[in-house]
């Protein structure tokens, strides 16, 4: 078996560390307790197992990731055993992982006041420093506001009808004449389109989606650039990108400002021009979120996709349901008629379903935080500067919130959803901008498959790993046939 540079090198650097650590342990040791001791003085910690000097729990965390069971293997043990809040240390950082509706509250409901976005520096790094991902108060606030206005239900209707295409095309290109075909790769192609060619107007161009891969690759790699390294190659593919989207947008400011009457804002990318004119964004800032913006649909877009019908085949009833949704709208329908955001609206039942799908198998675990003043919660206190863990599954998975939660139940969605419980698109300020286009380019990619093939898991049993976002280990693959024939 031929090993992965990378591979090796994250071998090399985990036995350095154990090394290290193995050999300073009795000097560390005694400062660990120094330093533990002198803040456990003035300051409650909940309780909690540090791990390792240095390494902490790491090994332990990234074991039950690569398998898509941080809240399994790492996260609920943990909680079982100490409660709702505790501490440990994680990729070097000391820790505090906190559980349930509340905690997610504070946690999510005070970024900038209580707590900061946490991002490895690799991600920092591709995403791009001017990306609302990295930045923080006012500034974030006027990011977000023009990409989230874009992407409201709004600001989408308008792009609706080049959606439809954009996966009938597709679909007719991709799928027609095929007897078998790779899901959750469709689904990656897919969205990476729609981001292009809807959002910003962009073709698609031969080996485009394989240069930005190579940047997602790198995300949450270790960001140093030895030669064959992940990141080495994904800062290479940035570049590659960084040097195509500003000429893409050098060309589009000099259109916009050329033309005689107001500019057609409709697209994102056109409303991301319109403010770098006025001056009120830079350039950087328009690059860097665009390639955010591909990110972030690209793995979780497709994941929640590819989900959605692996609890459609499971659930015989609930595809029945479904479809007869669909076949009610499409009769409806004229022909060549466009889906509109109203016909959008009317899949309440597929909604649900895509609902409960996240819920059970969300796109993402939680994420970081970082304390910038002491907070105190639960009667412990939570130091300044050190690392908070916030996961979905703490809440999606309970029974007090949830009945029987285990279970697939779209139904559970008829009610209205306690606060800070379901989370898949994360919550408070740094709520996912773009989940309504997520919303739409799901409802729309059900739509036509479910209208125009049959279609069945290959492998039923397919299990799910993580590197770091989840993703079917084997690709999902379908086997499908028209309606038509």
């Amino acid at each position: 078996m031929v090993l992965e540079p990378n591979f090796v090198l994250s071998w090399v650097f985990l036995c350095i560390a154990a090394t290290v650590s193995s050999t300073l342990f009795f000097f560390r040791k005694k400062h660990h307790r120094f330093i533990s001791k002198k803040i456990q003085k003035t300051k409650k910690l909940p309780p909690g197992e540090m791990g390792l000097p240095w390494i902490g729990e790491t090994m332990e965390f990234y074991k039950a990731q690569k398998s898509n069971r941080v809240f399994e293997d790492f996260v609920n043990p943990r909680i079982i055993k100490h409660g709702n809040i505790l501490k440990t240390k994680i990729m070097g950082s000391p820790t505090i992982v906190v559980n349930g509706a509340e905690a997610n509250r504070l946690i999510l409901s005070n970024e900038f006041s209580l707590v900061v976005s946490s991002w490895p520096s690799s991600s920092v790094q591709l995403m791009g420093m001017n990306c609302i991902m990295a930045k923080q108060g006012e500034k974030h606030r006027v990011l977000r506001g023009i990409v989230a206005n874009s992407l409201s239900y709004n600001g989408l209707e308008s792009i609706v009808p080049k959606l439809c295409d954009t996966v009938k095309f597709y679909l007719e290109t991709e799928w027609r004449g095929k007897k078998e075909i790779s899901l959750y790769r469709s689904a990656k192609a897919l969205t990476f389109t729609v981001v292009f060619e809807c959002l910003y107007g962009i073709k698609v161009e031969l080996g485009m989606l394989e240069i930005f891969e190579k940047v997602l690759d790198g995300v949450f790699a270790m960001p140093v650039e030895f030669p064959y390294s992940k990141f080495a190659r994904a800062k290479k593919a940035r570049l590659e990108i960084e040097t195509f989207l500003v000429a893409k947008v050098r060309d589009k400011r000099r259109e916009m400002e050329e033309e005689a009457e107001k500019p057609n804002t409709t697209t994102l990318f056109s409303r991301l021009i319109e403010e770098l004119i006025k001056g009120l964004i830079t350039e950087e800032e328009v690059v860097d979120n665009m390639v955010l913006l591909v990110f972030a649909a690209h793995d979780t877009t497709s994941y929640a996709m590819a989900m959605t019908f692996k609890m459609l085949a499971q659930h015989p009833t609930c595809r029945d349901t479904l479809l007869q949704e669909h076949v009610r709208i499409k009769a409806n329908k004229g022909e060549g008629e466009h889906l509109t955001v109203d016909d959008v609206k009317r899949m309440k039942y597929s909604w649900q379903v895509v609902r409960e799908t996240m819920r059970l198998s969300p796109p993402i675990f939680g994420s970081f935080r970082k304390a910038v003043a002491d907070i105190d919660y639960g009667g412990f206190t939570i130091p300044k500067g050190w690392k908070i863990l916030w996961t979905t599954y703490g809440t999606h998975y309970n029974p007090e919130i949830f009945q029987d939660p285990m279970s697939f139940d779209p139904t559970r969605f008829d009610k209205p959803i306690q606060a800070y419980t379901y989370l898949p698109f994360g919550g408070g300020p740094r709520l996912c901008a773009g989940h309504q286009l997520a919303k739409i380019s799901i409802l729309v990619f059900l739509h036509f498959v479910m209208t125009n093939y049959d279609w069945s898991l290959v492998y039923p049993d397919e299990t799910i790993s993580m590197d770091p976002l989840p993703f079917p280990t084997l690709g999902m693959p379908i086997k499908i046939s028209s309606k038509e024939s």
